[in-house]
This record gives C-alpha cells, sequence and structure tokens, in this order.
C-alpha cells in the first residue's frame, strides 16, 4: 500500500520541522505538513493556559487536560479522515506519553498506509537550539528528549545531533513507498 501518511516523534527543538520542510521539498508528490504547534496555535485563548486546556511549566514540563485530549483526539480523526481523502500528510508530533500517544494516532489513523519517524537529538544539542529560537520555554527540550521515544515503535529513525535535516529527510523519503 502507499504511504498516506508520515508522523514524526521528536522533543521539542529536535529538528522535526526543518525534516517536514526537507521532505515536503525532496518528496515527488505534494503533501500537506500539520504539527502539535499548529494544533496548540488553533485552541482558544483560554485553554492555552488552563489545566483543561495545556500547561507550559516555568521548568520545561507540559501538562494538557481532558478538553485537549478530547479535542487533540478530534484533530488526530480530521487529520486522518484527510489521508482517507487522497490527501498525504505529514505530521511533526511530541509524543508527551510515549507509546499511549502513539496508540492513540493508532486509533485514528487505523487502516491508512502509516510510515513512524522517530527524529532523536541529544538534549545538550536540543537545549541550544530551544534557546536560540526564543519561543519555547527553556528546558522543554531536556525534559522531551528521551521520554517522547518511551515505548514507541518506529519504521525508521533519524539523529539530528549531527546529521542536517536535508539528509534525515532522505532517510526517510526511502522508506516512504
Amino acid at each position: 500500500m502507499t504511504t498516506q501518511m508520515i508522523i514524526l516523534n521528536g522533543g521539542s527543538s529536535s529538528g522535526k520541522s526543518g525534516i517536514v520542510r526537507c521532505l515536503q521539498a525532496e518528496l515527488p508528490d505534494p503533501w500537506l505538513a500539520f504539527g502539535c504547534d499548529s494544533f496548540v496555535d488553533a485552541l482558544p485563548a483560554r485553554m492555552q493556559a488552563s489545566d483543561e486546556g495545556i500547561v507550559f511549566a516555568a521548568d520545561g514540563g507540559v501538562s494538557v487536560g481532558a478538553e485537549f485530549m478530547a479535542l487533540q483526539a478530534a484533530w488526530m480523526d480530521g487529520v486522518a479522515a484527510m489521508a482517507r481523502a487522497g490527501a498525504r500528510v505529514i505530521i511533526d508530533d511530541v509524543f508527551l506519553g510515549g507509546a499511549g500517544s502513539q496508540q492513540r494516532w493508532q486509533k485514528s489513523v487505523d487502516g491508512l498506509a502509516v510510515l513512524w519517524a522517530g527524529v532523536r537529538c541529544e538534549s545538550a544539542v536540543a537545549a541550544g537550539r530551544e534557546v536560540a529560537r526564543g519561543d519555547r520555554v527553556r528546558g522543554m527540550a531536556v525534559s522531551q528528549a528521551d521520554v517522547v521515544h518511551e515505548g514507541v515503535r518506529y519504521d525508521v529513525e533519524v539523529d539530528t545531533t549531527h546529521t542536517e535535516s536535508l539528509l534525515c529527510a532522505r532517510t526517510i523519503a526511502a522508506h516512504v513507498t
């Protein structure tokens, strides 16, 4: 079956967004890109600092509430519906719940041909990128670097610690059927 979705998982500042842009340039067919950041940005402002929504702690920790989880499930189903309708979709996500987060995606994408890609980066390097970006709470990169991969199964993994986004994207693209 032809790959319909690529789901990238990695911690904050691991390099997923750069890989997504390179994948869109490298893959022969057009691919739509969506990410957890665009989902969070789409939330009402009142949910972006609420126990029922999402809270970014001063130490970089992230917690989500029931309303967030319900809307995220609907968003995942909607993204999967686009793939079922014929759009090729790349997802840039942070599996805060490790294997549990992957299981939520698996429920939404059941029956679709999905390529699961892990994006790793040494926490110290990701932390440096986090500081340079200036749009993240310091500490997110370190707190997420390993936990997002716990129990998650991938078809392909890349490491952006010393490898540029384009080479990582080409490695992933080689697994697209």
